[in-house]
């Protein structure tokens, strides 16, 4: 999910891609944002890279 999130995609074409609901994804990305101390999706991206959780 990360990866796609990465790319840019909406939260509507990363729930086509997975076929889950854009709540779940957006549940997911929320979780996601809250264990990186992230504020911001852009902020999320940088950090998951850093941590090597996400391809450069």
């Amino acid at each position: 999910m990360l990866d796609l999130l990465t790319e840019g995609m909406t939260d509507e074409a990363v729930a086509r891609q997975l076929g889950v609901s854009v709540r779940t994804t957006r549940r997911i990305t929320a979780e996601l944002m809250q264990r990186l101390g992230a504020r911001s999706r852009f902020e999320a991206g940088v950090l998951a890279a850093g941590r090597g959780w996400v391809k450069p």
